[in-house]
C-alpha cells in the first residue's frame, strides 16, 4: 500500500486534525451526551433550561430535538466514519490539517447557532451545515472518482442528498411547517437505515468471521438486492408518500423480515463473549424489530413513533456508539479487543431504547418518568465514550505513523 501522508507534515499538525474520525468522533459524542439532558430540561422544566425562552420561542423545541439528534450527531459520525473509510478504501488522501478543521469548524458553528438565545437568520446555521456536508461529500468524491472505485460513489450521492435534505428542513422551520419537517424527519431516518443497510451489511459479519476466525457469511443474492430496493423505496416513500399505507406496511413487513434473515446468518449467538461484537449485532437486531413494529403500528401515530425513536436509539445511536469504539481504536494503533471498557456503556443505549420507545406504550401514566430514564441511560452510554477515548482521540497514534 502506498504512503498517502507525509510524515514531516503530518507530524506538525496536532493530533485532532490529522483524521475526520478525531474531531467527529469526539464532536459527536459530546453533543449526544449533552443534548439529550438539554432537551429533557427544556421541555419539562423550562425553568430550570440554560437558554433564554427567546431560543425555544424561535428554533422550537419540536424542530431542534430531531434535527440536532439527526444532523448535528449522527452525520457527524457518519462523516467522520465515511472520510476516515474513504482513504482506507481508496488509498487517496482524504481531509486534515486545515481542511478538516474548517469541516469541523462549519459543523460546530451551525450546532451553536442554533442554541443562540436571540434572533438569528436562519440562513447562517444553514450556510455553515452546507459547507460542512458540501466539504464531505466533494472529498468522498474526490477520492472515489481518483481510483474509478464506481461502488463506492453512492456515498458522496447520499451525503448531497443529506445536504439539500437539510435545507428543506431550515425552510420548514422558517415557514412553521412542521408537516413538512415531520416528512424530512422520517424521511432521513429511512436514510440511516439504507446506510446501516449498506455499510452494517458490510462490516458486521466481516468482523465477526475475523474475531472469531470463522468462515464469513456469503451474501444472498435475492435478500441483499431486494433489501437495497426496499430501504430506497421506504426512504422515497417517507418524504412523498407515494404508496398507499397497505403498500407501505407491505414493504416494511417485507423489509424487518428480510433483514432478520440476513442478520440470522452473521453468527450473532457467537458473539455474546465479546461487547466489541456483541455490541454491533445487537444495535444492527434493532433494524429488523423497528421496521416490523413499524409495520405492525402504521395506523398507530403515537406507537409508530415510539418504533422511530426504538430504532434512532436502539439501532442507529447503538450502532454509532459501537463503531467509533471500534474505529477510534484501530486508527490509533490500539487493540481493538484490549481497550477501554465498553461493555457497560453498550449496555446502556438498548436500555435506553426500552425505557423511550417500549415503556410508555405499555405504562403511558408514567410516560414522563421513562424518557427521564432513557435520557439518564443515553447520558451514561456517551458520557462513558467522552471519558474513556478523549485522551486516545486527542493523542497522536501511539506507533508514531500518521493519522
Amino acid at each position: 500500500m502506498l504512503n498517502i501522508d507525509d510524515p514531516a507534515e503530518t507530524e506538525k499538525t496536532a493530533a485532532i486534525w490529522r483524521l475526520a474520525f478525531r474531531p467527529f468522533f469526539l464532536g459527536g459524542a459530546v453533543i449526544a451526551m449533552l443534548y439529550i439532558p438539554l432537551w429533557l430540561m427544556g421541555w419539562f422544566t423550562p425553568q430550570y433550561s440554560l437558554f433564554n425562552s427567546n431560543f425555544w420561542a424561535n428554533v422550537l423545541p419540536l424542530w431542534w430535538h430531531p434535527h440536532e439528534m439527526l444532523f448535528g450527531f449522527i452525520l457527524a459520525i457518519v462523516c467522520g466514519f465515511l472520510l476516515t473509510a474513504v482513504q482506507t478504501w481508496t488509498n487517496q488522501p482524504s481531509l486534515k490539517g486545515i481542511p478538516l478543521a474548517i469541516t469541523f469548524i462549519s459543523w460546530l458553528l451551525a450546532r451553536l447557532l442554533l442554541l443562540l438565545p436571540m434572533d438569528i437568520p436562519l440562513i447562517l446555521p444553514a450556510f455553515f451545515d452546507s459547507v460542512f456536508l458540501g466539504i464531505a461529500a466533494f472529498t468522498m468524491w474526490r477520492c472515489v472518482y481518483r481510483v474509478k472505485q464506481w461502488q463506492n460513489i453512492g456515498f458522496s450521492i447520499m451525503l448531497m442528498v443529506a445536504l439539500i435534505v437539510n435545507l428543506v428542513s431550515y425552510y420548514a422551520l422558517n415557514e412553521r411547517n412542521f408537516i413538512l419537517a415531520n416528512q424530512i424527519w422520517q424521511g432521513m431516518i429511512f436514510w440511516l437505515a439504507l446506510l446501516i443497510t449498506i455499510v452494517g451489511g458490510r462490516v458486521i459479519p466481516f468482523f465477526t468471521a475475523m474475531r472469531l476466525k470463522a468462515t464469513k457469511a456469503q451474501p444472498i443474492f435475492v435478500v441483499e438486492k431486494g433489501l437495497l430496493i426496499l430501504m430506497v423505496l421506504l426512504a422515497v416513500q417517507a418524504i412523498f408518500k407515494l404508496f398507499p399505507v397497505a403498500v407501505e406496511q407491505v414493504l416494511l413487513l417485507l423489509a424487518g423480515t428480510l433483514h432478520l434473515v440476513r442478520f440470522s446468518r452473521w453468527l450473532p449467538h457467537k458473539t455474546l463473549s465479546e461487547p466489541m461484537l456483541w455490541s454491533l449485532h445487537v444495535s444492527y437486531l434493532s433494524l429488523p424489530l423497528s421496521l416490523l413494529g413499524l409495520g405492525w403500528f402504521i395506523n398507530d401515530d403515537y406507537a409508530y413513533r415510539s418504533m422511530l425513536h426504538l430504532f434512532a436509539i436502539g439501532c442507529v445511536a447503538s450502532l454509532c456508539l459501537a463503531m467509533i469504539s471500534r474505529v477510534s481504536l484501530g486508527h490509533t494503533s490500539r487493540n481493538i479487543y484490549q481497550g477501554p471498557s465498553m461493555a457497560l456503556a453498550f449496555a446502556c443505549l438498548p436500555i435506553a431504547a426500552i425505557f423511550r420507545a417500549i415503556m410508555p406504550l405499555l405504562l403511558p401514566a408514567q410516560t414522563q418518568m421513562w424518557l427521564w430514564l432513557a435520557g439518564g441511560f443515553w447520558f451514561m452510554a456517551f458520557g462513558l465514550f467522552v471519558l474513556h477515548y478523549s485522551p486516545i482521540l486527542t493523542r497522536p497514534r501511539i506507533d508514531g505513523r500518521p493519522g
